[in-house]
């Protein structure tokens, strides 16, 4: 049987890759350590809240911005992505979300960001170790990230 899924962008791929090669316990560790990874906003955009924005399908107070390169003689899906997401300390499991995210987006093309198949965060083998609801909010993240790229790109 072939897996006839959209594939995902090298850098997310090799994120689920490593997410399903572990035991359900150690992806949660593994969480974990994305929620460390995420770096925190540009001093530029720290303090700034309406300059993000809110995702409501998280629990926690998760704000994320889309930042896209100038367009150098190219079409607007040729433009660098560039993702700053602010989530608490407090809340690791969205901010491990947030952080795969970041790791697996920042720095593709908005083209390759419009590619990444909705079902990107059902990737992980997260399903079984967190909450669907949890779950949702890494959907919800997506799909802010992906409306502001069609957005500032003008694919709208």
């Amino acid at each position: 049987m072939t897996d006839e899924r959209a594939p995902l962008p090298p850098a997310l791929a090799e994120i689920a890759e490593d997410f399903s090669s572990v035991s359900q316990s150690d992806r949660l560790q593994l969480l974990l350590e994305f929620s460390d990874g995420l770096p925190p906003l540009p001093e530029r955009l720290a303090g700034e809240p309406d300059k993000l924005e809110r995702v409501d399908e998280c629990q926690s107070p998760v704000y994320l911005v889309v930042e896209l390169d100038d367009e150098v003689d190219g079409a607007a899906g040729d433009r660098t992505v560039h993702l700053h997401v602010q989530a608490p300390a407090e809340a690791p499991t969205t901010r491990g979300f947030a952080g795969i995210l970041h790791e697996g987006l920042d720095g593709l093309s908005a083209a390759e960001v419009l590619a990444v198949p909705d079902d990107a965060p059902y990737r992980f083998g997260l399903a079984e170790a967190v909450s669907p609801l949890r779950l949702r909010g890494m959907v919800g993240m997506l799909g802010r990230i992906k409306r502001q790229v069609r957005l500032k790109a003008g694919l709208l």
